[in-house]
């Protein structure tokens, strides 16, 4: 690749394509940026109802399993955190992702945090979801994710997927208000209500 003219032109992300890092680091700032398999995505920035259940969720998640305040502690839980994954390499930001303490013992010093999470969530809207599915679930498989949470805010559903050698294992499907165990934070329940509420 690097004796190809088109590749090898920037210094940051030397094994993608020259135009697709030219769109990255050019994208405006109303769009969320990513770049997956060397293929450049903008999509439109997230809604309110997209926007408050991943502020939701982190308030759920970030003070048992980051602070260890009525949990257990041991996590890194960051919103919309961005994820410089592999070699090429994969640039994208999920809603919501998590890292065991000892897989992220120190805080990062650039922008992109290249250690791959734990757990990720996406948040669906009309413009995510296909993206969602068909373009970042096979990445965050490649990548070794454990575990990936997908949220419907309009459809109040959450669907967890576990990492198999198979590939994603859907392992609890949930709908409405009811509390829940959801791995890989199944040590305290997750209201889901709160997830919906505006």
């Amino acid at each position: 690749m690097p004796s190809d003219p088109a590749y090898g032109l920037d210094p940051e992300f030397p094994n993608l394509p020259r135009d697709v890092a030219e769109a990255y680091h050019n994208a405006p700032p109303n769009v969320v940026a990513e770049v997956i398999n060397g293929v450049f995505y903008a999509m439109a920035k997230p809604r309110p109802a997209h926007q408050s259940a991943g502020g939701e969720l982190y308030a759920e998640l970030s003070s048992p399993f980051r602070r260890g305040r009525g949990g257990p502690g041991g996590w890194i839980i960051l919103p919309e955190p961005e994820l410089s994954l592999g070699e090429l390499p994969d640039l994208a930001e999920p809603d919501v992702a998590g890292w065991r303490r000892e897989r992220l013992p120190e805080r990062p010093t650039g922008a992109a945090i290249t250690v791959v999470p734990d757990w990720v969530c996406e948040i669906h809207s009309n413009s995510t979801r296909r993206h969602d599915l068909t373009v970042k679930m096979p990445m965050y498989l490649l990548h070794g994710v454990e575990h990936v949470w997908l949220i419907e805010p309009e459809l109040r559903t959450l669907q967890v997927c576990r990492h198999s050698p198979a590939g994603w294992l859907t392992v609890l499907h949930a709908v409405g208000d009811d509390p829940v165990r959801a791995p890989p934070f199944d040590a305290v329940e997750l209201d889901l209500a709160a997830l919906w509420r505006w």
